[in-house]
């Protein structure tokens, strides 16, 4: 097994594992060296941290980690609060902004010593009593200070509309690329979609339709069946098709696995070997 498809895969994109959602049997240090050890060579991670700025020996750990592995650092979310949790990000929550702009220099920080250049920036949930045209005016700004600061190493900031939060106000990938389309005319040309297309589908959208319109404008590709959020072949989605596709219309990033594994995690790949 390796990190790009076998068999009889209509693709040849390469895969990186979600180590928040897979290998969690493992402490999460251990994790990297799972995947390691699974035939994978690249790995992704939610914010691993508990802070938005954690200790300096909890960053020299973590890279430690990732260094002893041998695997290479594909993907990192920016602190989200309590994820997963009643948070789903805090770029938008006028309390907790601040923790935002803060955590924005650590990974920084992180992505230099790593050669990270993707980061997924959460939007955060509808508060009681919060105008949502201020939460969307602090999303922006939020976006925007991300954007600029990892501009100087060749990132990219993500933009996922997510399922299962109904306060979450990305849910599809129009309202993703809505986003997208308002970082963009401000001035940061280094904002992307995220498609996830578990929560894509379970949100409603045409996923092929938005793979054939918009594959070339996708910063990144995660991918789990639906329903259940499974491995492939678990549920209904044509996954290797749509990663066909989205191939075929332009898309050449790392697709990132982040399913909640049916059996152990290093059991989990069976269908790559189809």
């Amino acid at each position: 097994m390796s990190q790009t498809p076998g068999g009889t895969s209509g693709h040849t994109l390469r895969y990186t594992v979600n180590c928040s959602l897979l290998f969690t049997e493992l402490p999460l240090h251990e994790r990297p060296a799972a995947a390691r050890a699974a035939g994978f060579d690249a790995v992704e991670f939610w914010w691993p941290f508990e802070s938005a700025v954690p200790t300096d020996t909890e960053v020299d750990a973590f890279i430690t980690a990732l260094d002893s592995a041998g695997v290479r650092l594909t993907g990192l979310n920016f602190f989200a609060g309590a994820l997963p949790g009643p948070d789903r990000g805090v770029l938008s929550q006028p309390d907790r902004v601040g923790e935002f702009r803060d955590n924005i220099d650590v990974v920084l920080g992180i992505a230099e010593r790593t050669g990270t250049k993707a980061f997924n920036a959460l939007y955060g949930l509808r508060q009681d009593g919060v105008d949502p045209a201020e939460q969307d005016r602090l999303a922006l700004e939020s976006v925007l200070a991300a954007a600029e600061a990892v501009a100087a190493i060749g990132g990219t900031v993500l933009i996922e509309p997510i399922s299962g939060s109904e306060g979450y106000p990305l849910k599809t990938a129009a309202d993703g690329l809505a986003f997208v389309a308002e970082a963009t005319k401000a001035g940061a040309a280094n904002v992307a979609l995220l498609a996830d297309f578990f929560h894509l589908a379970v949100n409603g959208d045409d996923v092929a339709a938005v793979v054939r319109n918009h594959a070339a404008e996708f910063g990144h590709i995660q991918i789990a069946d639906a329903p259940g959020r499974g491995e492939p072949g678990t549920g209904q989605l044509p996954l290797d098709d749509l990663l066909a596709a989205a191939q075929a219309g332009g898309y050449d990033g790392y697709v990132g696995l982040e399913y909640k594994p049916t059996v152990p995690s290093a059991e989990s790949f069976g269908w790559l070997r189809g």
